[in-house]
């Protein structure tokens, strides 16, 4: 497991931010935390994409942590930093909390039970996943939350090559995801697919490794029902290959 000590900037903020309630966007999305803008974008540090998992055999990878992800990786952090936690163990305890929070994991949950992901892992369930299971990485493309005109920024306007900040981001990123190449790598809807493709055929992801197709799991995502139904056969046999071989997938 690797440790990233950027979070010693910002530990002390973290350790005073109000206790004994939820916390906001005043509290967070302030200039403490901001750490780049770029005409319309923002971004702002969480705590929760600084602790990598080497041992991962499943690497799924968002856009880029959304409000609900931050907040969650900053109470998580908040609470772990008042009991004396290690700086490590803080991150790796917001990192558990915030992965993919609320609804969307649910979903994402659901969609990996239905192609039969546990089984290959032999545990009861994908919400084992995020628990104290090892078998995972989450990680977002863009490290830390960006927000384009104070919105959850999507993945598409700007596109990430066409913005200097959005890009640098992203090529950070995939020095990371080279370290995990051995692993089974689900993107999370298309505008993350298409960074994926670029990296695959770049070499510095394997192809056979991604399992394209992967609807993102967001409430919003309207037509994640239909996504998921129109892919759910490659997907199956993705990872029947991925787990048992190339004969596998003639089957």
């Amino acid at each position: 497991m690797k440790f990233a000590p950027f979070f010693q900037h910002y530990k002390q903020a973290i350790g005073s931010l109000p206790s004994g309630r939820s916390l906001g966007k005043e509290d967070l999305l302030t200039d403490v935390f901001l750490m780049a803008t770029e005409g319309q974008l923002e971004m702002f540090y969480a705590p929760h994409n600084e602790w990598l998992n080497r041992s991962a055999r499943i690497v799924i990878i968002g856009i880029t942590p959304g409000w609900t992800q931050m907040k969650t990786a900053f109470q998580a952090a908040r609470t772990a930093l008042a009991e004396g936690l290690p700086d490590e163990e803080v991150c790796r305890r917001a990192k558990q909390a915030a992965g993919f929070a609320g609804s969307m994991r649910s979903h994402l949950q659901d969609m990996l039970d239905r192609l039969g992901l546990p089984e290959y892992l032999q545990i009861s369930s994908s919400s084992a996943l995020f628990g104290e299971s090892r078998h995972l990485h989450t990680i977002s493309l863009l490290r830390y939350p960006v927000f384009a005109e104070k919105r959850n920024y999507t993945g598409v306007h700007p596109d990430i090559w066409s913005s200097p900040l959005l890009r640098q981001q992203a090529l950070s990123v995939c020095e990371e995801l080279e370290e995990l190449r051995e692993a089974l790598m689900i993107p999370l809807g298309r505008a993350v697919e298409r960074v994926l493709r670029r990296f695959a055929e770049q070499g510095r992801i394997r192809e056979e490794h991604v399992l394209w197709g992967f609807p993102h799991p967001s409430g919003a995502n309207g037509h994640r029902h239909r996504q998921f139904a129109e892919n759910e056969v490659p997907m199956r046999r993705r990872l029947s290959v991925f787990f048992e071989g190339p004969e596998a997938g003639m089957t």
